[in-house]
Parts: C-alpha cells; sequence; structure tokens
C-alpha cells in the first residue's frame, strides 16, 4: 500500500503549493512562493489553519503575507508574475461571499493580462447542512450556485472541490495551467468551508517536489518559410512587440535580429523594455497613444510582423494604425489564438525567443534599404527631439505631467521600474518613458485598472527581492486612481517594503475628462467639486479639500510634498533622489495641470460619439469621429472599397 499521510484539505493544498517548482530552460523556482490570506468564518479555520502549522512546523514552505484589500492580494500577484516572466506567482485565499467576490476584479486583470494568479475563495458548505449561512448568495433557481461562480467567465481555470478526493486531480489541472504559457491567467479553485476542513488520507507522492516544464515550441518549417519569404520581399516592414517578448526572454534575440536586417520596432504597452530606448530600431509605442515615429511608418508598412502580442485596439489604434492597402500580417505567437489574428494567411505558432533565432538564421544577409533606414532614422530624431522638449522644465506654479515624468525619468536609475495602470499616465508613459531595462517598464493597460498601482507595485518589488535584485519600484498614480485603492501601504510599512510613490494630484479623472472633451460631453463627471445644488452638478470650480498628503503619513509611509512654484519640477528631482536614497517607503505627493498634454502621436481610439444630441459640442464631436472613423479598416490585407 503506499504511503499516506493523514490531513486536511488546506494543509494537503497548502503543502502541495509548496513542492512546485517551474521549469524554464535551465531557471528553476519555486512556481508559488508565498500565499496572501484575509480571513473570516469561511477560511480561518481551513487555509488559515493550515498556513499557520506551516509557519510553526516549516516557515519556509509558504510563508504567509498578509494584505488590506483582496482584490490588491491579485493585484500583488500579477506584479509578481510579470518579475518573473511568468514562471512565478503568488497565492490568494479569501473568505465567504464578499471577501471572495473582492478578487473578481483581480482574477478579470490577471487574465486578460495573461498573467498567472492562483486563487482560493472559499465557498459555502458543501454537504450545505448549514444552509444558508451568513454570506451565501441565494438564487431560488439554482441552489448550487454561489458567488464563486463568478470567477467562472473570469478565470483560465475554475473547479471547486466539493469531495476532498477531487483535491488531487483539481490541484493538478490548476498547475498545469499556471504554468502553460498558452492558457495561463488568474486559476481558481473555490474551497467550500466544510471541505477545507475535512479529513483525508494523502498520497505522500502527491506531497513531494513536482516540476512543470515551460513549453517553447519551435515553429514548424512551413509556417517559417512563408513568413521568411514575405519579409524579404517587404519594402517597409515594421515589427510590434508585445508582451511575449518579455516573457520568453527574447529581448537579445530581437535585438540581433532587428541590428542584422534594420526592421524598426515598435512595441505595445506590455512589450515597453524589449529594447532600450535609444535602440535605433526602437521607434517607441505604437498606437493609440504610440510616437509620431512609430505611428507614422506602421501607417505605410506594407509588412507588419507581430511578435507576442494580442494586437488590442489600442496597439492597433480601433484599426486605422496599419492604413496601407497591402499589408500584410505575420503573427509570431505562442498561442494560435493570438497568431491567426485580422486574417492573416501567415501564422507562425511559436515560442517567441524560438522564432527568432530561426528567423535570424533564414534572414542570413537581409536587410531593408538605405532609403527605408533612413526614414526611420528621421523620425527617431525627430520624435526623441519632441520629447526633450515635453520634459523640459515649463516653470509654470503647476506643471504638467510630461515634465513630471520627465523629472522621474531624469532622477530614476536605469534598471529602476516604472509602475502604471489606468488614467492618463498610461498614455503618456508609452509616449515619453524611456525605458532602459527589459524589466524597467510594467504599465497594467490590458485591464487598464484603476486602484492596481500601488498594490501591483509591491508585487513588483516582492518578485524583485525573491530574486535578490534591490533595484527601486517607482509607482506613478493618479488622484483618482489612488483613492480607489491606496490601503496596501499599510502593507509596505508592515513588511518593510520599500517603494516610491509619486502622487500627482490633479483633482479629477484627468484621462477620461480629456477624452469627454473630445466626445463632446465637456468633462461632466470627471472633476473633484464641490457639488453644485442649483446646478445639480459637480462642475463648478470649488475643489474638495482632501489632503490625500496626510492621508498617505497616516499610514506610516515617509511623505514629500512638493509645493506648487517655478522650482516644483526641480524639487520633484531632489525629492525622487532622496527617496532612492531612503529605507522607506516614500510618497511623493505633486499637482499638476491636467490640461497640459504630451506631444501627439497621431493614433486613434475609437470612442463612438451620439449620432444625435441637441449639445452643440456632441454635435462637432460627431463631425470629428466621422472623419476618424474613414480609415478604420478590417485590417484583413483587402484593397480599400473591396
Amino acid at each position: 500500500m503506499a504511503a499516506t499521510k493523514r490531513m486536511t484539505v488546506s494543509q494537503a493544498l497548502v503543502e502541495f503549493l509548496g513542492h512546485q517548482w517551474t521549469v524554464d530552460g535551465e531557471i528553476r523556482e519555486r512556481t508559488i512562493p508565498g500565499m496572501f490570506g484575509i480571513f473570516g468564518h469561511g477560511n480561518v479555520a481551513g487555509i488559515g489553519q493550515a498556513l499557520k502549522q506551516v509557519n510553526v512546523e516549516q516557515p519556509d514552505l509558504m510563508p504567509y503575507y498578509q494584505a488590506r484589500n483582496e482584490q490588491a492580494m491579485v493585484h500583488q500577484s500579477v506584479g509578481f508574475a510579470r518579475m518573473h516572466r511568468r514562471r512565478a506567482t503568488l497565492a490568494s485565499a479569501a473568505s465567504v461571499g464578499p471577501g471572495a467576490a473582492n478578487m473578481l476584479t483581480g482574477a478579470a486583470l490577471a487574465t486578460t493580462n495573461r498573467l498567472p494568479a492562483l486563487l482560493l475563495p472559499s465557498d459555502t458548505f458543501a454537504t450545505r447542512v448549514a444552509d444558508p449561512v451568513l454570506q451565501q448568495l441565494e438564487q431560488p433557481w439554482d441552489i448550487g450556485l454561489t458567488v464563486n461562480d463568478a470567477f467562472r467567465p473570469l478565470s483560465k481555470f475554475f473547479d471547486r472541490v466539493q469531495r476532498p478526493e477531487q483535491l488531487y486531480s483539481i490541484a493538478l489541472a490548476a498547475m498545469r495551467v499556471l504554468t502553460d504559457p498558452v492558457e495561463t491567467g488568474a486559476v481558481t479553485i473555490a474551497l467550500p468551508e466544510d471541505v477545507q476542513a475535512e479529513a483525508i488520507d494523502v498520497p505522500i507522492a502527491f506531497l513531494q517536489d513536482r516540476e512543470w516544464h515551460v513549453r517553447r515550441p519551435r515553429p514548424e518549417h512551413a509556417p517559417l518559410a512563408r513568413a521568411v519569404a514575405a519579409i524579404r520581399r517587404a519594402k517597409r516592414p515594421i515589427i510590434v512587440a508585445g508582451g511575449g517578448v518579455i516573457y520568453s526572454g527574447a529581448e537579445d534575440r530581437l535585438r540581433a535580429l532587428v541590428e542584422a536586417t534594420g526592421i524598426p520596432v515598435g512595441t505595445s504597452q506590455a512589450g515597453g523594455g524589449v529594447l532600450a530606448w535609444d535602440h535605433p530600431q526602437n521607434l517607441g509605442g505604437i498606437g493609440a497613444t504610440g510616437t509620431l515615429a512609430a505611428n507614422r511608418l506602421a501607417a505605410e508598412a506594407d509588412l507588419v510582423i507581430g511578435i507576442g502580442t494580442r494586437y488590442s485596439d489600442f496597439t492597433t489604434a480601433s484599426r486605422t494604425a496599419f492604413r496601407n492597402p497591402d499589408v500584410v500580417f505575420v503573427n509570431i505567437n505562442v498561442a494560435s489564438f493570438d497568431a491567426y489574428k485580422h486574417g492573416t494567411q501567415l501564422p507562425v505558432i511559436a515560442d517567441a525567443a524560438e522564432a527568432l533565432a530561426e528567423l535570424s538564421i533564414e534572414l542570413d544577409g537581409h536587410r531593408i534599404s538605405a532609403e527605408y533606414a533612413e526614414r526611420i532614422a528621421q523620425e527617431k530624431a525627430g520624435w526623441d527631439a519632441l520629447v526633450d522638449e515635453a520634459f523640459a522644465p515649463s516653470g509654470l506654479s503647476v506643471p504638467g505631467q510630461p515634465e513630471i515624468i520627465g523629472a522621474v525619468q531624469s532622477a530614476s536609475a536605469p534598471k529602476d521600474v516604472i509602475v502604471q495602470a489606468a488614467g492618463s499616465l498610461p498614455g503618456d508613459l508609452h509616449k515619453l518613458w524611456r525605458v532602459r531595462d527589459p524589466l524597467g517598464y510594467h504599465v497594467e493597460y490590458a485591464f487598464s485598472c484603476m486602484g492596481y498601482e500601488i498594490a501591483g507595485g509591491l508585487g513588483v518589488k516582492r518578485g524583485l527581492l525573491a530574486d535578490g535584485d534591490d533595484r527601486d519600484v517607482i509607482v506613478m498614480v493618479g488622484d483618482g486612481s489612488y483613492l480607489m485603492l491606496n490601503t496596501e501601504l499599510v502593507t509596505a510599512v508592515a513588511e518593510g517594503i520599500k517603494i516610491i510613490v509619486v502622487l500627482i494630484q490633479n483633482h479629477g479623472f484627468a484621462s477620461i475628462g480629456h477624452l469627454s472633451e473630445t466626445v463632446g460631453s465637456e468633462r461632466f463627471g470627471t472633476l473633484y467639486r464641490e457639488y453644485d445644488a442649483s446646478a445639480r452638478n459637480f462642475q463648478g470650480e470649488t475643489k474638495l479639500p482632501v489632503d490625500l498628503a496626510m492621508n498617505a503619513r497616516s499610514y506610516g509611509v515617509d511623505v514629500v510634498e512638493i509645493a506648487p512654484g517655478p522650482d516644483a519640477i526641480s524639487a520633484l528631482s531632489a525629492a525622487i533622489t532622496a527617496a532612492k536614497a531612503s529605507d522607506n517607503a516614500t510618497v511623493i505627493h505633486i499637482e499638476s495641470d491636467p490640461r497640459v498634454y504630451a506631444p501627439g502621436g497621431e493614433g486613434w481610439w475609437d470612442v463612438p460619439v451620439p449620432e444625435v444630441s441637441t449639445l452643440p459640442s456632441t454635435q462637432r464631436a460627431r463631425a470629428d469621429y466621422e472623419r476618424s472613423r474613414v480609415a478604420q479598416r478590417p485590417l484583413l490585407g483587402e484593397e480599400e472599397g473591396e
């Protein structure tokens, strides 16, 4: 008879997770090196007890971390996973009902970003002996439905442990998805609170070390040959590099290919860092928030080589970026779902690093024309000059966001990581931030979740510390996003985790405020103002007397307030320098003018405007919308007008 160990389901799951290893080539690391948990009646006697027992008996097996919000637990896991190139993540355990529901946003974010996160929401009694329990959702048309069923469309894997014996197959299937570069995302195992505490004789084999080898498929010969032929025929090719290049560790191979061929590169948000900003072939961000250099060359490209990109609407500028009527797509992606996008007949289903290595061999001796190379250099030089102008201190009492970014850039070190997610900052950073390290740029823009920044920044820092990397993490966040989820600053204080938070206060929602103007809604509902009872809106001039610096100070972090004035930018640079020298988490508060914009990149984003309206502003916006939409096309390479 095989050896067994008498354990509860929770104890078995925690010990199992502590023995899972991801192997990626020569790299071997713990797949789940720690677990967050916020406890309630649903899990305090299950996962909570199991973590306590492990903490006493094997403290290094599954370290426990606190958080202040269940959503933030998942955000930290995603930030951690990004720094580990999807080889490792953290688990998050929550209680029944509201605790579990709080993780739904995090689950959607992880899945949308294709980043692994393990979610362990507690569930109501499997036996239903106590039914309904506190915090139980009841639906008379489906008594078995619980809050956790909401995770199904948000997860890449979902299952519920209804009986202890199911744990083995569910846990193994969950690990397969977590470590699969094609399928990874949120992985959810719902744990009924009674089953968590039930005992079972667990096979010792289930608790032993297990390795999960990351698949790095090479391209098939025929698809690769067709792609190579298309690249050799192209006169104006451009590469769109996405997060897949980062996750496969392919940045060196990408650099070798573009240096040999001269093909320029535009990056998605997730692809930031694939090349250093000053590399001759790096045109910067592409698409709706892209640079002039990238978008002008993309508009003329006869061949688009997508590598590890999912082609979001921002990357394609809502399908207006690639305007050549004869444009052809070569899509290199480990996932066939992405490789076949835009109707391409040239998909290459392969790992980015493996495909780039073989492309370099097959394209040996091939190079773009001297004329195209000169055009690339001119567009890049022109854009770099515009960024220099945007970064130059204006001397205004309340500076604009571009020069704030410039000050942070100048005071940061080459390997520092910038973290952002929502508002106007992602667009400005995509255009302006000069990335100098493959892991130096983390803008969560697949879900663009307000409130991600501080929690995600903590996860990024945890991921770096786990590798013995002491580079600084700089979180840039607007006041709107800060107010959504700032309590993880307490987590930073509790564990002595140093992050630098640049809190930009513009008294509202800068991004949506600007968008509101472009669609004719005149910033309605986007300003933080006192309620005007006579007008019945918040559009007045009286700003709210909110002291966000004091709020941050109350959490125990160091706070630096930059006073408005002509020296605000130099004071910000000095504050960043001081924060980098400190061992403590620091929040730097600065006011900004939300109406000072970054240079335009000739990108467009499709946000429909009402066809009819009594408002002149909306009527004008609709006319602009119709003009812009003329350039939109299905991106199937067909002739315009067909």
